[in-house]
């Protein structure tokens, strides 16, 4: 397997590293698991469909455009209130 260098700024490998580091692990493995645990889009419509498709079999709901448009909608914003209480600890924390 070649290396490939990313570059990012300092701060970002810093907190990379940290997190590897509490994890027991390496900033390579860290990287590595990143990397799988991270969908494409394609992946990310092709696991929309697979869900659908198993609500509509086995439980027989049937997922409109709309339901799935709040539902993207509501994760976001969950996302996001998620990231400002984390950013918000983060600026809490004493230094």
């Amino acid at each position: 397997m070649a290396d490939v260098m990313i570059r990012v700024p300092a701060e970002v490998r810093n907190q990379l590293a940290a997190v590897a580091e509490a994890r027991g692990t390496s900033l390579r493995a860290l990287m590595q698991e990143i990397a799988a645990q991270t969908l494409t889009p394609e992946q990310i419509k092709a696991r929309a469909e697979r869900t659908r498709v198993l609500l509509a079999e086995r439980f027989g709901h049937y997922v409109t455009d709309e339901e799935s448009a709040e539902m993207r909608r509501k994760m976001r914003d969950a996302t996001a209130a998620h990231r400002a209480a984390l950013a918000e600890a983060e600026a809490e924390r004493p230094r």
